[in-house]
């Protein structure tokens, strides 16, 4: 590649001269090819040890001139083809040029500016705009992509310095990490190590450090384990490599690949050796802290932060911390994690006012609010940047209501006032979801009670709490405590959430005021201001609406709390059902999630339907992320976390636990529901207020708190019955002493029976306990240990999935295990390669995890024509990608352009010639059912399985069906003179069944035709039913069953036998044995035509002659009613009564050309294109030449064309479509030469082929090798 002149001074240190003239040098780096030595290996180790990038390229041009000593590198090429295309152009174009010149610095000057055209031009036409990458890191990236044969959609995120441990030796190198694979290279002594693994083959990824590895980074996959140290910053790589694994992880759990941010803002200036895309991540990793951090929208993105302090009214202090700035909120956190957290939506701002500084309060800003609270932020670095921008967001902030309070004191104010969750004049309960809001909602206020209000209003009576006595006292001291913790510390979003807020969190929220809060700390409330009326849309627009989800729902609706009063009457089922379906509307990638009725039926209660809603949003999509999807893949995660939890805090119990796998058991129901469906109604609900201020950590604890307290019993448990019985007993009878609502039933209290119930534990208690003795947990620690847990779990479930896939594939099929699984890690690559280089494969690119196993990955023609290339035992050159697209054609049955596994691989031997053959289609077309049960896919044993453990019948068998309908397309049988006859006839064809199978079929059809004229709604599935079974059977497939082949077909069939012997060893035998077999063949199908003619019959249906008799009736409609359409008879038709006479010339061309290649030779049948092949030779010359010899040949034995006398003779350049042949002659002459049957019974070890595939699967093909995908295996 051309490079940016730079300056040499020592032009032949560690380099050779090979070429050089009077301006240019070209040079070969010492130690590259032949004889390289001591010094080779030196250099070769220097070059990767010291070099900032890669390994330096082996060859160079330096530009040069006769009286000046300094050099400039101009070019550099990684091969000896790539440096000679550099200095042939060199010599071609500015040779001739500088010896004009007169000034050597005028020649310097010429050659620098030429070179930095040409470098701009390139990079014009290779760098997407506005891309602002270094120039060092561009070319690094090149380096990459050359060393490890990616392709330009292949981005490289970052590289660093780094020694990979191959046993115990260090070898010093560089890692690349890209966004869709991890690479290094080294090379050290003449030891060069390549690795490349991809992301989503990881199953571990740790930094550790033992005393053989000291402080290094652990990547396993299924296959090995690697090792690498000695980083210059080990902490910014592994988190680098965490958020690609992360990527790579997201893909294969719900298809998302990784999209680069374009409203990313750019720098002022490029960073030095740092990318786009490591910016983009690190904002990334940024933005999903502050939002985790806050419990802030999905779409909110961090625009800064900065250091300063905040004045906290309530006990008089400035405390330091960090303001964050974003698009709609002003956060503030403080340093020590309980001392203050802070959050202020932009919408209930006022004022924002740069006061005066003091030597006591440098640089302070103040931010009024329309509930009138002033907060005072001090120790600013930048403050008059930072109002800048709160300015800009301001303006943008949407307002809806006008009168905007204007103010101007001692410097410039930003002010503007915006849409307010609650009116002014309620200034106590401001943002507050106890506003009147839902006096505002559009959503049948008045039809509906549940629309302002929830369930449990509605259901419980309203008794003074004078009349309950202690636990009445209680909750009136609770409802008191909060007003004066609102009256100190605000009310609503922007309330101070300091340790005191927990405190009062974790001593129980009223039930007044539980709605209202859970709503604040779970940051639904935010959503639902900025989204009014949206709850209501989605409902009306999912009225009605049947799917998958709204069955699950309907069937669940009266398992979700029946013991609840509120849930055993219409008007509670009515509005879960109402939310469960919205939701299910708004997310159809979760739809609907066992346990999510249980959880929504708790929101319900003590909320009203659009808060439930956006309390079910914050949970599905912020707290509990990827529970409730189709593999409850979350709740998964956090399992793995508990037991890592239980191996750390509880060592005792642990090894006890997983030896009962009770772990396993109580997890999920514990986590999904968080803990509603085991623990005792108002018990459970005070876990739930603890976890949306605290999220998944309160779970964790409460979870170990149970186990700590049952350790004594779960040790001394024998099975897991007896530990689940046990802790199902305990959880029964945590009660809350506290609760002011009459008691409610637990459906699990029957496991409490018994002669000695256990004690009660308070809930309180419990919480307190988890607190003490866990409380060490932090989120961080918690995010670090998820992303541990999620490699394990999704590569797991796709172990489960590979599994399944397997099982699904019959046992006949002639492959073992181990290399089924193999195959479909290697379909499985393909199909992902779509997605990671933003390739042309649209259709295939997108995977749905909610369809089976099975469906989930398939691929399209092209990426099938690329595995048949590399994984087919039978290599026929150029000719390679034309098997390939027939053998797609045959099994895409549905017309899809897409194939699965199974459809790739497998398949009933029998079941495929029968599909084949006969193409009935298992539902009447035209019927509404018809996808209810489609016809069974086609069987690729033959493509792979026959291929590689077949008899030599079943490899011929194969190779015969490739060369029939519908394989071979009419492009491929029809030369371009016939094409326009064949489509004019074939849909006719296409549509006509053969008669018997018209007549076999009629009985059946009768009642299902009458059914569709009288209008029946319900089909007879009984039918459908019974013709599935009848697929299912194995049928054993007899040779007699296969159609007959005409000679176009049959042309084919010789033209991809030339094209799979060229590259065998005994290609000359195989030559010669191949010729005389067709001779013998062309010999049989004319005498076979002459038999026809003689016996009266119409030639045309050959394919069934055997078979079926004539029909009665005109003898073309007979003929074209016994024509069956597998038997690529449409070719028959095509100009059948045109251009008589012509077949004197044909066979007299056949004897005198000696190499076929006459004027009408056989060879003209096919297009240029199909004739052209390794050899440059007709594959058809094959068959004139060779064995047949001119005594061999007389007036009627001749490859096209037939008698004079013949009403079918046509002129040269068609083909005798009377003639045919059947399988056993073809499979009987082929017995006739051993070479050929020892070629077809010789065994291939699949598993080479599988390996080399792995390891060229990186390399995908580009635009300029795309239309030969398969050529290079």
């Amino acid at each position: 590649m051309w490079l940016s002149p730079e300056e040499v001074l020592v032009a032949n240190a560690l380099w050779v001269t090979e070429r050089a003239n009077p301006f240019f040098v070209l040079q070969r780096r010492r130690g590259h090819g032949k004889g390289g030595g001591l010094t080779g290996l030196l250099v070769g180790t220097l070059d990767v040890v010291l070099d900032s990038s890669a390994r330096v390229a082996p060859y160079r041009i330096l530009h040069q001139t006769q009286d000046s000593q300094v050099y400039w590198t101009v070019a550099c090429g990684s091969s000896r083809k790539e440096i000679t295309k550099h200095w042939e152009w060199l010599e071609n174009n500015l040779l001739q040029t500088l010896s004009i010149f007169d000034s050597e610095e005028d020649i310097t000057t010429f050659v620098k500016g030429k070179i930095h055209g040409i470098i701009a031009e390139e990079n014009k036409n290779l760098q997407p705009q506005g891309d602002e990458d270094p120039g060092k890191f561009k070319e690094a990236e090149l380096k990459m992509r050359k060393q490890f044969g990616m392709p330009e959609g292949e981005k490289l995120v970052n590289y660093y310095s780094c020694s990979y441990w191959k046993g115990r030796v260090p070898r010093q190198g560089w890692l690349y990490l890209t966004v869709n694979h991890l690479c290094f290279y080294s090379f050290l002594l003449g030891k060069e190590v390549s690795l490349v693994v991809q992301w989503v083959d990881i199953t571990r990824l740790e930094k550790n450090a033992t005393l053989l590895f000291p402080e290094s980074i652990r990547v396993d996959t299924r296959d090995q384990e690697l090792f690498f140290s000695m980083f210059l910053n080990i902490g910014e790589t592994f988190k680098l490599m965490e958020q690609l694994a992360n990527l790579a992880m997201r893909q294969l759990l719900d298809s998302e690949g990784f999209l680069e941010d374009k409203v990313l803002p750019r720098p002022v200036r490029p960073h030095r050796n740092i990318s786009a895309l490591k910016r983009d991540l690190d904002a990334r990793a940024k933005n999903e802290c502050y939002r985790a951090t806050f419990r802030l929208p999905r779409d909110e993105r961090l625009d800064g932060h900065t250091s300063c302090t905040l004045w906290t009214p309530f006990n008089k202090l400035h405390i330091p911390g960090q303001m964050f700035i974003s698009n709609n909120y002003i956060c503030f956190a403080s340093k020590e994690e309980d001392a203050c957290h802070l959050i202020i939506p932009l919408r209930e701002v006022t004022i924002v006012e740069k006061a005066d500084s003091s030597s006591v309060l440098p640089s302070p800003l103040s931010i009024s609010t329309k509930s009138k609270m002033t907060f005072l932020f001090a120790n600013l670095k930048d403050r008059d940047f930072l109002v800048q921008r709160i300015s800009d967001f301001l303006q943008k902030t949407p307002s809806k209501q006008p009168g905007s309070i204007v103010g101007s004191r001692k410097a410039s104010v930003v002010d503007t006032n915006t849409e307010s969750p609650a009116p002014q004049e309620v200034p106590e309960q401001p943002a507050s979801p106890a506003s009147p809001l839902s006096s505002r909602q559009s959503f049948c206020a008045q039809e509906v009670p549940t629309a302002s209000q929830g369930l449990l209003k509605l259901f419980q009576k309203n008794s003074p709490m004078e009349d309950l006595g202690a636990k009445g006292a209680k909750e009136k001291m609770k409802e008191e405590s909060w007003h004066i913790h609102f009256f100190e510390y605000g009310r609503g979003v922007c309330m101070y959430r300091t340790a005191k807020t927990r405190a009062l969190v974790l001593k129980g929220i009223p039930e007044s005021l539980r709605g209202e809060l859970w709503l604040l700390f779970s940051g639904a409330w935010n959503e639902m201001v900025t989204h009014p009326g949206y709850y209501a849309e989605l409902v009306e627009k999912s009225t009605g609406k049947y799917s998958l989800a709204t069955e699950e729902i309907e069937r669940d609706l009266h398992r979700s709390m029946p013991e609840h009063p509120a849930f055993q009457n219409e008007l509670g089922i009515a509005a879960l059902r109402r939310v469960l379906t919205a939701y299910a509307f708004r997310n159809p990638t979760i739809g609907y999630c066992q346990a999510m009725n249980i959880v929504t039926s708790v929101l319900l209660l003590y909320g009203s339907e659009e808060e439930a809603f956006w309390l079910l949003v914050a949970l599905c999509e912020r707290m509990l992320p990827d529970y409730y999807n189709t593999r409850v893949v979350g709740a998964l995660v956090d399992q793995g976390i508990f037991e890592e939890l239980t191996r750390d805090f509880l060592p005792q119990l642990s090894e006890k636990m997983q030896d009962l796998g009770v772990i396993s058991s109580i997890s999920l129901s514990w986590f999904l529901t968080l803990f509603l469906s085991v623990m005792p109604f108002e018990s459970a609900v005070v876990i739930v207020d603890c976890f949306f201020y605290e999220g998944i950590k309160v779970i964790l604890q409460v979870a170990l708190a149970v186990l700590d307290a049952n350790m004594e019993q779960l040790l001394g448990c024998s099975d897991e019955g007896e530990a689940m019985t046990m802790l199902g007993r305990y959880l029964d009878n945590v009660v809350n002493k506290q609760s002011v609502s009459p008691p409610i039933p637990h459906l699990h209290a029957l496991l409490t029976s018994g002669d000695d119930p256990p004690a009660e534990v308070d809930i309180f208690e419990l919480l307190k306990v988890s607190y003490e003795k866990f409380s060490s947990l932090r989120a961080e620690d918690i995010e670090q240990m998820r992303f541990k847990q999620r490699l394990k779990v999704i590569q797991s479930l796709e172990d489960t999935a590979k599994r399944s896939v397997v099982r699904a594939i019959p046992v006949d099929i002639g492959f073992s295990i181990e290399e089924l699984e193999d195959l479909y890690m290697v379909f499985k690559a393909k199909h992902l390669a779509s997605q990671y280089w933003g390739s042309s494969h649209t259709v295939a690119g997108r995977r749905d995890p909610s369809l089976p196993y099975l469906e989930q990955y398939r691929i399209d023609a092209s990426q099938f024509r690329e595995l048949f290339a590399s994984l087919t035992p039978w290599a026929c050159g150029s000719h390679t990608p034309v098997l390939a697209g027939r053998m797609f054609r045959l099994l895409d049955k549905n017309k899809d352009s897409l194939i699965n596994f199974k459809e790739f691989v497998m398949g009933m031997r029998g079941r495929w010639a029968a599909q084949a053959v006969k193409r009935v289609p298992l539902v009447p077309r035209g019927r509404g059912s018809a996808a209810i049960l489609p016809a069974p896919a086609p069987s690729l044993a033959f493509s792979t399985g026959g291929m590689y453990h077949g008899d030599l019948t079943e490899k011929l068998k194969v190779l015969y069906k490739l060369h029939l309908p519908p394989a071979l397309s009419p492009e491929e049988a029809e030369s371009a003179l016939e094409a326009a006859h064949y489509f004019t006839e074939d849909s006719s064809s296409e549509e006509a069944l053969p008669q018997e199978e018209q007549e076999g079929s009629s009985g059946e059809d009768v009642q299902e035709k009458r059914g569709e004229e009288k209008g029946t709604s319900s089909p007879d599935y009984r039918h459908y039913l019974r013709m599935w079974a009848k697929e299912k059977e194995a049928q054993k497939e007899t040779i007699k069953d296969l159609p007959k082949m005409n000679q176009e077909q049959f042309i084919e069939l010789c033209k991809t036998l030339y094209n799979m012997f060229s590259e065998d060893p005994m290609e000359q035998d195989l030559y010669h044995a191949i010729a005389t077999v067709a001779s013998l063949l062309l010999r049989i199908g004319e005498v076979g035509k002459k038999f026809s003619a003689r016996t009266g019959r119409k030639p045309r249906d050959c394919a069934t002659e055997e078979d079926e008799p004539p029909a009665p009736g005109p003898h073309q409609d007979a003929a074209r009613e016994l024509q069956p359409p597998a038997a690529g008879d449409p070719q028959a038709k095509a100009g059948g009564d045109t251009h008589l006479g012509k077949a004197p010339q044909e066979s007299q061309v056949v004897v005198e050309g000696g190499s076929g290649e006459g004027q009408g030779s056989p060879s003209q049948l096919l297009s240029d294109d199909e004739t052209k092949d390794d050899m440059s030779m007709s594959s058809y010359s094959v068959v004139s030449t060779g064995s047949l010899q001119c005594e061999d040949l007389t007036d009627d034995t001749v490859l096209v064309g037939g008698e004079a006398c013949s009403p079918t003779a046509r002129i040269g350049g068609t083909v005798d479509t009377d003639w045919c042949i059947s399988f056993e002659q073809i499979l009987a002459s082929i017995l006739t030469e051993s070479v050929l049957v020892n070629f077809f019974e010789k065994r291939v070890d699949i598993g080479l082929k599988i390996k080399d595939q792995k390891k060229v699967e990186r390399q995908f093909s580009t635009a300029s090798d795309h239309e030969q995908p398969g050529a290079s295996s």
